[in-house]
């Protein structure tokens, strides 16, 4: 069984046609969340109950965060341990420090945590989003795993670029190039409110890197893992010599 979550919510065409592509590889139970939740990170819900609604057969509503579905999923609501999970296909790109805020890769962490394989699936563009060659890619992709598996505390981070793919090629995070991110307005009572994401914001080109692939018209395939340790500052720290108690 393959399990699927997204971010943009249960209605998402994107989730449907990443089921659709992977319905011929295996079984697909689907757990996602009742409304878009983007940008909702690695967030799990602590100070309420969650309910999961099975909206048609093998398909559940939760009125949570894309991580709640994968931990709802694999730790309650599926009476089989899937071998593989699948998030997306996202609206939009995943690519370098974003994942940190991305629900749809925060779900495929999650499952990698709780020890099943994960892919995280996101498509470039900003209305009329092209789904046709990254669920080809995703059905191929998922299919050679089942048979060899994933490198040990992986996920896979993939994104198409906004035009027909000619390829794809395995990639690092980018960087993103911050700047002013926030809209100051004032509303009709005089109170000031705020946008967080109010720019479009560029990245570095550097060779190697998944903006770099979607930027040439590929496929970018990230590996990404879950040890956020900077071992190559352990030597700096460890040459201050603090002495303490």
């Amino acid at each position: 069984m393959i399990l699927a979550c997204n971010d943009d919510g249960i209605q998402s065409e994107g989730l449907a046609r990443l089921v659709r592509a992977l319905e011929g590889v295996d079984q697909v139970a689907v757990v996602a969340p009742d409304r878009e939740r983007s940008a909702a990170g690695h967030a799990l819900t602590l100070n309420r109950p969650l309910r999961a609604d099975e909206v048609k057969p093998g398909w559940y509503s939760v009125d949570g965060t894309p991580t709640d579905c994968v931990q709802l999923a694999l730790n309650g609501l599926l009476t089989e341990k899937p071998w593989m999970v699948v998030s997306g296909i996202n609206r939009g790109f995943n690519l370098g420090d974003d994942v940190t805020y991305s629900g749809t890769v925060c779900a495929a962490m999650e499952a990698v945590l709780l020890g099943v394989p994960a892919v995280a699936f996101s498509q470039g563009g900003r209305a009329d989003f092209q789904y046709g060659a990254i669920a080809g890619f995703a059905r191929t992709l998922v299919s050679r795993f089942r048979d060899t598996p994933m490198p040990p505390d992986t996920l896979l981070s993939v994104n198409a670029p906004e035009e027909q793919a000619t390829g794809y090629v395995i990639t690092r995070q980018g960087k993103r190039r911050f700047g002013s991110a926030i809209v100051e307005k004032t509303d009709p009572r005089g109170r000031k409110y705020y946008w967080i994401g109010g720019e479009e914001l560029d990245f570095y080109e550097e060779p190697g890197t998944d903006f770099a692939a979607v930027s040439s018209g590929l496929i970018s395939v990230t590996p990404l893992h879950l040890d956020l340790t900077n071992y190559e500052s352990t030597p700096a720290l460890e040459a201050l010599e603090i002495r303490w108690p």
